[in-house]
């Protein structure tokens, strides 16, 4: 589809002052959330006015995620992003990890009952540990290896082409499920580990994954990604059909997903081509088709502004949430499109996300983004006042600065 049939606008992405909105923006981000440090090791939730709530205790996916993020601004030159880097990969190192059976926990295990090893959490693990590497924070390289050999080992499979999900503590029972969120930080993960290990074997594992959940099952379903499968891969499209709200494991189809695997199906491409191999063409074809999708079924679906949390399989909106991550992914998917096709088609979108970003979810008051809002874009009752997560909209302030074909860490130092 040709979406450029009038006179192009000049692209918000050339402007210095667009890149110096987008520094300080992040800039407040950081400051906002290196709040979230806990005393006793690892990172915890914040509250809506930046403070850790009574009781709060370190989260390993928050965790690995603030190692991600305060080593990209460590990589920036912030003062203070590196040490808060190595209090994320100490606890990464200690306390969230299980030291008898190998692995990582969800959470404390002193204060978590759930002993489950998570394909999800792990991924998260080793991409903090990838960019904190990349950052060189001590620790970081032994944790790194560690958990490549526990994705290796009992995450990969090679009879598949793709992650399995989950394992009991002692990794003696694999769950009968396969999940279509994880494998696709998995895609995210095996882009950092081409980049800052130089290993191509990674971008194989990428595209077998995406073709597999995009180019096998979501564009026969009308580019509606299928996110639960069974544990031989056949769809489960009712999984969880009285839980459309589900923060992890929602029934039906994620707009917010379908933007975010566009936008690594783009890098990949760009990765593929940067190695001197040549991208299958689909690839770039399934991926827009995705962005277009997830906007059809997403943007402002029920009648208010914004992007719905969920649809159901003939696109009706079944979960009236807004949450502050899928809007950012959705920004960061129209700036990797607007660089790799130069549409103004991208660039409105690209526009009306971030001022929609600003009026709605920056909070200025207090700092932070909203982290959820219901149907009438007024805090979520059900989530509450809280802003626990730094990552997606840290990374939205950063992908629109930096070029396809590099992992964040590698492009972000050369920023």
């Amino acid at each position: 589809m040709n979406h450029d049939t009038d006179q192009k606008p000049r692209r918000w992405l050339n402007s210095a002052t667009h890149h110096h909105w987008l520094t300080r923006e992040g800039l407040a981000l950081f400051e906002f959330h290196r709040q979230a440090r806990l005393a006793s090791g690892g990172f915890a939730v914040l509250n809506g006015d930046g403070r850790i709530p009574d009781g709060a205790s370190a989260d390993t996916m928050l965790t690995a995620r603030m190692a991600h993020s305060c080593a990209l601004a460590a990589l920036q030159g912030l003062p203070g992003a590196a040490a808060l880097t190595e209090h994320a990969i100490r606890a990464l190192s200690g306390k969230l990890r299980d030291e008898q059976h190998g692995g990582w926990f969800g959470a404390d295990p002193a204060t978590s009952d759930d002993r489950t090893k998570q394909c999800y959490t792990h991924h998260f693990v080793a991409l903090g540990a990838a960019t904190a590497t990349h950052a060189d924070i001590p620790g970081a390289a032994a944790l790194l290896e560690e958990a490549i050999e526990v994705i290796d080992t009992r995450f990969w499979s090679m009879d598949e082409q793709a992650f399995v999900e989950s394992f009991s503590q002692d990794w003696s029972e694999l769950s009968d499920y396969r999940g279509g969120n994880s494998n696709m930080h998995g895609v995210e993960l095996c882009l950092a580990l081409a980049d800052v290990r130089d290993e191509p074997l990674w971008l194989d594992r990428a595209l077998a994954i995406v073709e597999r959940l995009i180019h096998h099952h979501a564009a026969p379903q009308d580019y509606r990604i299928l996110e639960h499968f069974h544990g031989d891969w056949s769809e489960w499209p009712e999984h969880n059909a009285d839980c459309p709200d589900d923060g992890f494991y929602p029934y039906g189809a994620t707009p917010g997903h379908g933007f975010e695997w566009s936008r690594l199906m783009l890098q990949l491409e760009a990765a593929l081509e940067s190695r001197g191999r040549a991208a299958p063409s689909w690839l770039f074809a399934d991926a827009a088709a995705l962005f277009d999708a997830s906007l059809r079924d997403g943007w402002a679906t029920d009648g208010t502004p914004g992007l719905v949390y969920t649809v159901d399989w003939e696109g009706r909106p079944n979960s009236l949430r807004r949450r502050h991550w899928t809007h950012a992914e959705a920004l960061a998917a129209a700036a990797a499109f607007l660089q790799r096709t130069d549409q103004t088609h991208y660039e409105r979108w690209y526009r009306r996300l971030w001022d929609f970003i600003d009026t709605t979810f920056i909070d200025r008051a207090r700092g932070g983004w909203y982290q959820e809002l219901d149907g009438k874009l007024q805090i979520d009752t059900a989530e509450g006042d809280i802003k626990p997560d730094l990552y997606h909209a840290y990374q939205a302030t950063l992908i629109p600065r930096l070029p396809l074909a590099l992992n964040l860490a590698l492009a972000v130092e050369r920023l």
